[in-house]
């Protein structure tokens, strides 16, 4: 075969023997290392990745990874860095743990403003999300998601040791056994069985049966028998309904009235304000009992103290306060006393949900900007608008 170079350019005569430079073809005049297109870019925000690396090699073979330093993600140095333009025209932005990544504080409209027309997606570690300002993403076209389905078996399972909890006298039981008084122990082992209460037949109330409502109902219905009732913005399928033999209530008031315990599991306030104060307590059963593993903010402490000193509630358990890392005196005080068991905001603390966190920000990040649907995008309808 000939090579490229002695064929011959038509219309010219070469001379014989004599190879013409194709200039298309001859080998040093064609640029054979060309420059590859520049890869979109994401921002990274928070610590290197842990537990996913082939979920990462995936994300960083299709985009140009920026991940900035601890002191970059500070507030004042963050907003000026993307006033300035320093990480170029970033198409998404992923923070893939909940202990890093979030040193700018919240993500308002002052910080959102800064942003890049380019921006899509927004994902987070984290099922809450009372931090950013989804609504003002998604008026600048930017879907936010949440990592709301990765911990929810971790939240699930907590909550159904809180519900027991508050059925059964949980904290007064281990504070009698760990006092080191033997009449307490005592006292403990004869007088709480008038007081404590099977899980079978009682009426589980749920507020807001999403992903993880879903699962505290499936967990208490079919593993204790009790009776799932709910109250959510809309009603749910016949099939999620069926599932769990779950009762609608169009209202909360009804749903209180109902309910044998009421468990807070939505992620935001119906109207922005709290939901359990006041004028939702006195709705309670006599001696009803109540859990929150959703925010604190959602919960008026000072209001939920009365109506356990009042009696109007008989023990609550509680995973999120108000003013976090403090908790209310009052509900500290109703702790030694075993009518509430409090824990440190570890409804979701387990390996696998960090594991969860991580791979779900990656993957809505490669969903939206690749043209697919966000895996847990919570603002859509505000993209939509």
């Amino acid at each position: 075969m000939a090579e490229p170079y002695n064929t011959p350019i038509p219309g010219s005569t070469p001379r014989s023997g004599s190879p013409v430079p194709h200039p298309l073809r001859h080998p040093t005049l064609v640029n054979h290392s060309r420059t590859p297109a520049p890869k979109p870019r994401v921002l990274h925000l928070g610590d290197p990745i842990r537990f996913n690396q082939n979920t990462y090699d995936l994300l960083s073979s299709q985009y140009e990874v920026i991940r900035p330093s601890t002191p970059d993600r500070e507030r004042a140095a963050f907003a000026q860095s993307l006033r300035e333009g320093k990480w170029g025209d970033f198409q998404g932005i992923f923070r893939p743990f909940w202990r890093s990544g979030g040193e700018m504080g919240k993500w308002d409209e002052e910080l959102i403003k800064l942003l890049p027309e380019s921006v899509k997606v927004f994902a987070s570690a984290g099922a809450g999300y009372d931090w950013v300002d989804t609504k003002s993403l998604g008026e600048r076209g930017i879907i936010y998601c949440n990592g709301g389905m990765a911990p929810a078996d971790a939240v699930a399972d907590l909550s159904v040791a809180m519900v027991i909890s508050t059925f059964r006298y949980i904290p007064w039981c281990i504070t009698a056994a760990t006092s080191n008084s033997p009449s307490a122990f005592t006292d403990c082992h004869l007088d709480s069985p008038a007081q404590c209460h099977n899980l079978r037949n009682h009426i589980l109330g749920i507020i807001g049966l999403g992903n993880i409502g879903q699962r505290i109902a499936t967990r208490c219905h079919l593993g204790f028998g009790m009776k799932i009732h709910y109250f959510d913005v809309e009603q749910k399928s016949a099939t999620v309904e069926g599932a769990l033999s779950a009762t609608f209530h169009d209202t909360l008031e009804s749903l209180l009235q109902t309910a044998d315990c009421v468990i807070l599991c939505t992620p935001a306030g119906f109207g922005g304000d709290t939901i359990i104060n006041s004028s939702t307590l006195k709705h309670f059963r006599q001696g009803g009992r109540f859990v929150n593993i959703a925010r604190g903010a959602l919960v008026n402490e000072d209001d939920l103290v009365a109506a356990l000193e009042s009696g109007q509630l008989s023990s609550v358990a509680l995973d999120v306060f108000a003013n976090e890392p403090h908790v209310h005196e009052g509900l500290r005080k109703f702790a030694a006393k075993g009518k509430a068991m409090l824990t440190c905001h570890n409804g979701g603390g387990t390996v696998e949900t960090h594991e969860g966190f991580e791979e779900l920000s990656m993957r809505n990040v490669m969903a939206v900007l690749s043209g697919g649907q966000a895996l847990s995008a919570v603002n859509l309808e505000d993209v939509r608008r």
